[in-house]
């Protein structure tokens, strides 16, 4: 068996707002495995500024890995427990090479194209305007989940966004997610939060900034809307660790991305863990391109999970991988007649 790697930079198709900076390019390394004249493809999709394997020698860690790619896949998952976004990669290759055409990972009733995933329609930071020029496209497209990321214009314009919805849309029509990134100050945050449950919100992604223990199980504790730890699970490698931060914060949700978390075995682990806690948990993307979307999707339809998932960001590049994703009506399907255009010869 023999690997190799692409570095591939997908395209914005216009600059997406975070409360950590405008993104306009996104980097990503596509990894290939070959055996017996069958290939397998994954996605290690490192994302600057929040991945915990943001750092110089990841490209020497996917050299690493090629060279060592005939190890059994736990011992290279357990080599790799420091860069989970190559983890990740690792797994859907393996997945891939199991598979008789290399992109049915999870065989369902969703890669039949006979069911679909319930998503959020994400609302990106911007200018007033621009938030409120989303908002009406995705309620058009049919959603009735709507994530906004939250904190980079004023608080009181974000709460008039908010309200606009409600006087069109109750809490049974629409449902309205926020993510503040960690934005919030901790002795404002919990008088935001209760600003924010006027607007019957259903929860709120990582109100304050990691490593907040005290402060955030203390919000969790008093919070009248719901909590999901985001950025808090990155970095946290052990299963001990795991268990200790649910137990202390107690949070009401928490977030997984695959990417950043360890791929499917951390993801995985994450799980058993909430629900021991009665915590409950949905899965987003990460910015991958359709490659790893496609993986993290499938893998989430084989949970079984029926509340809607963040899984609407493979059409914010120029340049993605065409594949049989489709966004519609406010839900994710797989197109099954659709074909993929990857290219394995060019990488």
């Amino acid at each position: 068996m023999r690997a190799t790697y692409k570095k591939h930079i997908l395209q914005f198709k216009q600059a997406s707002g975070t409360s950590r900076g405008i993104l306009r390019t996104k980097e990503t390394y596509f990894l290939q495995i070959e055996r017996n004249q069958k290939i397998g493809i994954g996605e290690c999709a490192v994302f600057r500024g929040l991945s915990v394997d943001d750092v110089l020698d990841y490209e020497k860690k996917m050299q690493w890995l090629c060279t060592n790619i005939n190890l059994p896949l736990q011992t290279l998952l357990l080599e790799l427990i420091a860069f989970p976004s190559i983890q990740f990669g690792v797994e859907q290759a393996f997945l891939s090479l199991q598979s008789d055409s290399g992109f049915n990972l999870f065989p369902s009733s969703f890669t039949d194209g006979n069911d679909s995933i319930a998503i959020n329609g994400l609302v990106w930071m911007g200018t007033e305007h621009f938030m409120a020029k989303q908002i009406e496209a995705k309620l058009k497209a049919g959603f009735t989940t709507i994530k906004l990321k939250i904190g980079a214009i004023d608080f009181e314009k974000e709460l008039t966004l908010l309200k606009s919805i409600r006087s069109d849309f109750s809490a049974k029509e629409v449902t309205l997610r926020v993510d503040a990134n960690g934005s919030f100050k901790p002795e404002e945050a919990l008088e935001k939060l209760k600003r924010l449950s006027n607007f019957e919100i259903h929860s709120i992604e990582q109100p304050i900034k990691v490593n907040q223990w005290d402060t955030m199980e203390e919000l969790c504790a008093k919070t009248p809307l719901d909590i999901a730890l985001d950025e808090e699970l990155i970095g946290i490698f052990q299963i001990k660790d795991k268990k200790k931060i649910l137990e202390k914060i107690r949070p009401q949700y928490i977030i997984l991305k695959p990417s950043l978390i360890g791929g499917i075995s951390g993801s995985n682990e994450w799980i058993v863990l909430a629900e021991n806690q009665n915590i409950d948990w949905w899965i987003t993307s990460a910015l991958e391109s359709n490659i790893g979307l496609n993986a993290i999707a499938q893998y989430t339809y084989s949970l079984g999970t029926k509340i809607p998932q963040g899984l609407g960001t493979g059409s914010l590049f120029t340049n993605n991988i065409d594949s049989p994703l489709q966004v519609k009506n406010g839900n994710l399907w797989y197109v099954k007649d659709t074909p993929w255009n990857f290219g394995f010869s060019k990488y």
